[in-house]
């Protein structure tokens, strides 16, 4: 049985063909076989016949794309598909008797092209964005970046950042989606450039002005402005910040997407607030924030500590925070972090920090972040959040990245097991920021996924609309152009179910950052 592929028009299909049997081949495990016919070439490999899925050499499965292409050089036709890793394969025109993609084996990998970002070398230009400020409160300015709002008749979507970066962290999303969709992107009170233009707790000097105050370290002083009263960055602050913007700015239900931190506001804000929200995906969301009781969760508890992220700082909190703001906003410290959590380390993340080392500078920045990493946990629970948003049948869709050394695949099944119907689809490599590293694959399953959803199940799910049946371990090769330069990603789907073996893994599967060269796949 071979893996081949076809396009009619704009949509591509995956499909399958039989042959009859060849009794020269029938004792090879893989065989690469030309095929020619009337108005159209085909070149491909064989699965194995068990159905197991095997790695080949890189350099191997170069020479075998370089070979496939010059099979086809010559033809007019241009409506081909390339694809690399496992089964390469090429169909120009079609092909009467192409057979039904549900008869493939379970493990079979399925190849698709998906469209590459509009950076303008393939002729497409991406949505314009605009930078604007919300007034939410006296003081309290919220930064926010905005594309596609000529889009009317479009579902809106909002995007969450994790802790530490900004708006600034989906600019892929916001110039690709932002061409059909209206798109958000919102910075928490307290990170990019949603910080405070006052200090909320000046240094006053003896005469009692604030004249010589150190205006590297707001926050530091020993009275709080009457603005800053209560002021805490938590997880509470930031959904009555998301609600407001929700109601106010946008005016309608949204699709809400966050990531890491953003993940479990998204979460949290669905959970409180579901009636402003359409749909919510979780990109490696993180399953837990803060160390602190919830003095409204419990109020016995929570007296115990005496402080709870408020202003001023308290002087040995201020010395703390000195010292370890000192190394973490260090530029070499920043790109330490980013090369954990990135899986390929080919991705250009220069822009991403300067924007994190901009933030570093702002005099409020040190002390918001002590009031972030000392703020009392949420009302509801990570868990409590998903078990409310699934008796709510709130639409939701798990898209993780497998080598996340931090949310780690553990968590994703976890999700899933708890929330069977959500769509899940664990992406490798990609690590803890997925939509940075493999936009290309989160904006073409959130593209989809939306679809589904507004259609109300009448379109399908992204990559399951040529499967009859949905079978555990479907898993598929996407492959985009960057740069020039073909990549590919695998992309696996779960089921409603989650098998023991999947449990077994998420247990025991530690799997290790890939370095890859983008320019690899191009030689």
């Amino acid at each position: 049985m071979e893996i081949l592929s076809y396009r009619s028009g704009p949509c591509c299909q995956v499909v399958n063909l039989q042959r009859k049997s060849d009794e020269k081949s029938s004792n090879s495990r893989h065989s690469r076989i030309p095929i020619f016919r009337e108005r159209e070439v085909c070149y491909t490999n064989t699965i194995s016949r068990r159905g197991s899925v095997r790695f080949h050499d890189k350099k191997e499965q170069q020479r075998d794309l370089v070979g496939s292409l010059t099979v086809l050089e010559g033809f007019k036709r241009i409506n081909c598909r390339a694809y690399s890793d496992r089964y390469e394969g090429y169909v120009i025109d079609g092909e009467k008797g192409l057979t039904d993609i549900s008869e493939i084996e379970e493990s079979a990998t399925r190849n698709i092209l998906i469209p590459g970002l509009p950076d303008g070398s393939n002729g497409e230009c991406g949505a314009p964005i605009s930078s604007c400020f919300w007034e939410w409160k006296p003081k309290l300015n919220v930064h926010y970046e905005k594309a596609g709002c000529e889009n009317v008749d479009s579902p809106p979507v909002v995007f969450l950042p994790g802790f530490g970066v900004g708006s600034f962290h989906y600019e892929k999303q916001l110039r690709d989606l932002g061409r059909d969709n209206r798109v958000w992107a919102l910075d928490f009170l307290g990170q990019g450039l949603s910080l405070p233009f006052e200090d909320p707790a000046p240094r006053y000097n003896k005469e009692g002005d604030t004249s010589n105050r150190n205006a590297s370290s707001w926050g530091f002083g020993d009275e709080t402005e009457p603005w800053a009263t209560n002021l805490v960055y938590s997880i509470d602050l930031w959904h009555d910040q998301v609600r407001y913007f929700i109601e106010e700015v946008i005016g309608e239900p949204v699709y809400i997407v966050g990531n890491s931190l953003g993940g479990y506001v998204a979460l949290y804000f669905a959970a409180r607030s579901p009636h402003l929200v359409k749909g919510v995906t979780l990109l490696n969301a993180t399953p837990f924030w803060g160390f602190l009781p919830n003095p409204i969760k419990n109020p016995r508890l929570a007296k115990i500590f005496p402080w709870a992220g408020t202003f001023p700082l308290p002087a040995s909190v201020r010395k703390l925070t000195e010292l370890v703001w000192e190394k973490i906003s260090d530029p070499a410290s920043i790109a330490e972090v980013l090369n954990q959590v990135y899986a390929d380390h080919s991705t250009n993340v220069d822009s991403l920090i300067s924007h994190i080392v901009e933030t570093t500078r702002h005099p409020a920045a040190s002390a918001a972040f002590a009031s972030i990493m000392c703020a009392p946990q949420a009302e509801l629970s990570f868990n409590e959040s998903l078990s409310r948003c699934r008796r709510m049948n709130i639409p939701m869709c798990l898209m993780y990245g497998r080598e996340d050394p931090w949310v780690k695949p553990l968590w994703g099944v976890q999700v899933k097991s708890k929330v069977p119907e959500a769509a899940y689809y664990q992406i490798s490599p990609a690590g803890h920021c997925p939509h940075d590293e493999v936009p290309e694959v989160i904006n073409f399953l959130l593209r989809g996924w939306i679809r589904n959803v507004e259609s109300q199940g009448s379109i399908s799910l992204p990559l399951l609309d040529d499967l009859v049946s949905v079978k555990e371990g479907n898993v598929w090769e996407l492959e985009f152009l960057r740069e020039g330069s073909r990549k590919s990603t695998m992309v696996r789907f779960f089921g409603s179910r989650i098998s023991l073996l999947d449990r077994i893994r998420s247990y025991i599967d530690n799997p290790r950052p890939k370095f890859r060269n983008s320019a690899a796949k191009s030689q």
